[in-house]
Formats: structure tokens, sequence, C-alpha cells
């Protein structure tokens, strides 16, 4: 019984990911001043159906140079990552009970960097390669500083689990007394995500799409699916660390927002530049990081003294 409600879970998850593509396209499509999808259906919302068959059912193609089996499992693994993750959702059926969910979830996302190499140097193009190179950098660099937040609201929590954070959040939340903190995971969650402004894995104008250049149909459609899954389980972990409190529809509204406002700043911010990215994650960054986390630490001794 348990495993199916994950399964429920999944669905409705795959089900949002469909129509956040939409959303998405609606919103860009506002703030540029024009309708969006809307033909597809009643105001386009078959739209994103109309694009999974269209994807599915493309032939593949791929390189005769590349190497065929890494190039083929590198979306699949990105898409199971990606899903992996929402085990932690802390459902009153409880799938799994994890005592130390925000470790789980560091170790998970630490291997999200694999199939992103894997499908750039599996492709054999230069511009595949180039674009893997970049955004497992970028990747990296971000999630020392994802690791570093995370340690300085597990001192002063001093719980491991996500239905620890929400349960201590039930009077008050942690982003009116950790707002710097709370801007410092928001842009790593975004670099993280490889979301605009941060978008260098797929920069297009630069790279010809970035690492998955040599993807089409189906293992297109995988990473598109990862991608996004994605930006609903950090925006999930957002509102579990800053804005928590118990899992009823006032709590699925805030993920909601925050989502909208992940897809509202690809259309108003431009791209940040790659070398300034990386100087702002190791020279600005990870010393506020590290700093936060050093004093937090001294008043959890002091304290406990």
């Amino acid at each position: 019984m348990v495993f199916l409600y994950y399964v429920l879970l999944l669905i409705c998850v795959l089900v949002s990911v469909a129509f956040l593509t939409l959303l998405e396209r609606k919103i860009l499509g506002y703030i540029q001043i024009r309708k969006g999808p809307n033909k597809v259906g009643l105001l386009g919302i078959l739209q994103p159906f109309s694009d999974a068959i269209k994807l599915f059912s493309k032939e593949q193609t791929w390189s005769m140079v590349s190497n065929y089996s890494l190039y083929f499992f590198s979306p699949v693994f990105m898409f199971f990552m990606s899903l992996f993750l929402w085990v932690l959702v802390p459902l009153e059926s409880g799938f799994c009970d994890f005592e130390f969910g925000f470790f789980f979830f560091l170790c998970v996302i630490s291997l999200g960097v694999y199939p992103l190499m894997i499908a750039g140097w599996s492709s054999n193009s230069k511009y595949a390669l180039l674009g893997g190179l970049r955004a497992v950098a970028q990747t990296i660099s971000y999630e020392v500083s994802l690791a570093l937040v995370l340690l300085s609201f597990i001192m002063v929590v001093g719980e491991y689990g996500l239905d620890n954070f929400i349960e201590y959040q039930s009077d008050f939340y942690l982003l009116f007394f950790f707002y710097l903190l709370s801007l410092v995971w928001i842009v790593s969650c975004l670099a993280e995500m490889n979301r605009t402004p941060f978008d260098f894995a797929e920069g297009e104008s630069e790279l010809v799409s970035g690492f998955n250049v040599e993807y089409s149909a189906g293992g297109f459609a995988l990473l598109f699916l990862g991608e996004y899954s994605m930006i609903i389980m950090m925006s999930f972990i957002m509102v579990v660390l800053f804005l928590g409190g118990a899992l009823d529809l006032l709590f699925f509204v805030k993920v909601s927002l925050l989502v909208t406002v992940v897809l509202w700043l690809r259309g108003t911010m431009p791209r940040y530049r790659y070398d300034k990215l990386m100087n702002l994650a190791w020279k600005s960054i990870l010393p506020f990081t590290l700093h936060c986390m050093f004093m937090y630490m001294g008043l959890k001794i002091f304290m406990e003294m």
C-alpha cells in the first residue's frame, strides 16, 4: 500500500512537470507581451501532451562516433535521480522514514553531476563536451555552498530530517531570522538547477544547447523531465528549510509560488558571465557560508555550555 502511495506521488510529479512547461511558456509569453501556447485544446491546456507525443514518437538519432551505451544511459540516469529524491517527502504513509533526510538529499544531488559529464563526453562532440565541462564545474562549485548552508541550518535546528524542520517552524519561519542565508541558498539552487541567470550548461548563444546538443526525441525528453522535476523538488526543499509548516494546502501554495518565481526569473534576468559566476561561487558565497557556519557552530557550543 505504501508503495502505491509513492507511485501515485511520482505520477503527480510527472503530470506537474508537464504542466510546468506550459506555465513557463505562458509566463514568458505574457512577459514578452504575447499569448504563449493557446492553440492545442482550450487555452493551450493540451500542449504538454502534444509535446510529449511529438518527442517520444520521433525517430531516435545518434552520432555514429558516440559511445552509445553511455550516451543512451545518461538521460535515463538523470531522470531516475530526479525522481529518486521524492522518497524524501514526509507523507503520513511514510514510504521511507529518513532520520538523516538532508544527508540523503546531498548524496543524491551530488550524483547528478555524473549524467551531465557522461552525456557531454559520450556524444563525442566538441560543443557537447564543452557544455558538459562547464556544467560540471558550475554544479560542483555551488554544491559546496548548498552543503554549507544546509549544515548551518542543521546546527540551528539540531535535526537532520525534513519532518523535523517542518515541526520546528510550526510557530515561526526561519526565513525571517536567516534571510541572508536564504538568499544564498536560492542563488545556489538556481545555479544547481542550471536556471537563468546561471543557465550556462545550456547556453544556446555560445554552446549550441550545451551538453545535450546531440540528443533528440526520447533522450532529450528525459533530460527535460529531469531538469523540470528538479525545479519542483528544490522549491519543495526551500519551503521545508525556510517556510515550513504542516503538509497542508498552504504548504503546496508556497511551493507553487517559489516555482513561479524560478520561472519568472527566466523572463526578467539576463544571463550572467561565466567567469563572474565562478568568482561569485568561490570568492563571495563560499567565504560567507563558511563564516556563517562557524558562527552558528560557536553559538551552538556556547548555548550548550
